[in-house]
């Protein structure tokens, strides 16, 4: 028998601290709320009236999705206030591919022992950005896994949910030769590839990660911060008024894997990568690690968050209207008959 009573809290899960937590949080969860949110914080579900969707034949659309090993750049630089709106960004462009709305958004954070400050700060992040982007956070998990992370670790993950009117589905099959490809920019390496760069920039090259990079006019820790890029409100002024066969969100896997899954069979792309200016961080990261230009395009979104494949002839409108919108964008490549494959020259 043990000496003392074994309670929850002594195995390492501290359920006042996660209700303490909670509490904390209600402001930044309510500020998200819209007429459709039907219940309050806390409850077990979150619900969401459809009746005031607008569309004439609805079309849930749904991602869930991570921000990676970004969360360990959060943890050295100790700055929690950028990596929630990571994730609500992430998700919102993913879903924005196929043309769809945000509705409501639900996250995950998992950590090894609870820190009240660091969890409000990751939730007022992604709280910040479900109001850009008009979407309700409605609810969420918190977990104390002692034994499954290590002390001072975390992991997030979220969970969106959008609509689309079926009419105006975004999903490549309008697509065909002769289309052209508009890149609008990223703003960094968003929230992928960073066990390369973990690995290659503090681990093989030695830099830390307070260190001010010329290169870069800021350090390293600011740039790896850097927030990923939401593309909604531009992109859905540029829906209203263009026709767009198809967009691809550049994440993992970058040109080589994204651009295919929207493409018929019989259709392949080729990008001149030349046509755009890539931001500092990549030309860094390329030279530091010899790192081959294949390479690159399938790991890193070069400085194209968004690919959209449009008519050849309202490409130069777009980009013009990007601009307007406060987006840099270019005309990067074209559609040709083919094999589903990306060509970068």
């Amino acid at each position: 028998m043990p000496d003392q009573e074994v309670t929850y809290k002594s195995a390492g899960v501290d359920i006042d601290a996660m209700t303490g937590a909670i509490h904390r949080m209600k402001e930044s969860l309510r500020s998200t709320f819209n007429e459709s949110v039907l219940t309050d914080v806390g409850a077990f579900g979150g619900m969401y009236s459809l009746g005031r969707l607008g569309e004439s034949e609805p079309v849930l659309v749904s991602s869930i999705d991570g921000v990676g090993t970004k969360v360990k750049i959060a943890a050295l630089t100790g700055r929690y206030d950028t990596i929630g709106a990571d994730l609500v960004n992430h998700c919102v462009n993913d879903i924005l591919a196929l043309g769809a709305r945000p509705l409501f958004f639900l996250d995950y954070f998992a950590t090894s022992k609870l820190d009240r400050d660091v969890l409000t700060e990751v939730v007022k992040g992604m709280a910040k950005a479900c109001r850009a982007a008009d979407c309700a956070l409605i609810g969420g998990e918190t977990a104390e896994m002692p034994s499954v992370y290590c002390e001072g670790e975390f992991d997030l993950a979220g969970c969106i949910v959008g609509v689309v009117d079926r009419s105006r589905i975004v999903d490549g099959t309008k697509v065909s030769a002769g289309d052209v490809l508009v890149g609008v920019a990223s703003s960094g390496l968003h929230t992928n590839g960073y066990s390369l760069v973990r690995k290659l920039l503090l681990e093989e090259c030695g830099m830390r990660i307070d260190q001010y990079v010329p290169e870069l006019a800021k350090t390293l820790g600011d740039e790896l911060l850097e927030p990923h890029r939401c593309y909604y409100k531009p992109v859905r002024t540029i829906l209203a008024n263009h026709d767009v066969h198809a967009m691809a969100h550049l994440t993992g896997g970058g040109f080589y894997d994204n651009i295919p899954r929207v493409l018929p069979e019989d259709c392949q792309v080729t990008i001149e990568r030349r046509s755009w200016a890539r931001q500092p961080i990549f030309n860094l990261i390329q030279e530091r690690g010899a790192i081959s230009e294949k390479e690159m395009y399938h790991t890193f979104n070069m400085g194209v968050g968004l690919v959209m494949i449009v008519p050849k002839e309202q490409a130069i409108g777009i980009v013009a209207e990007l601009d307007d919108l406060g987006e840099t964008a270019w005309i990067i490549g074209e559609v040709h008959k083919g094999g589903r494959e990306v060509a970068v020259l």
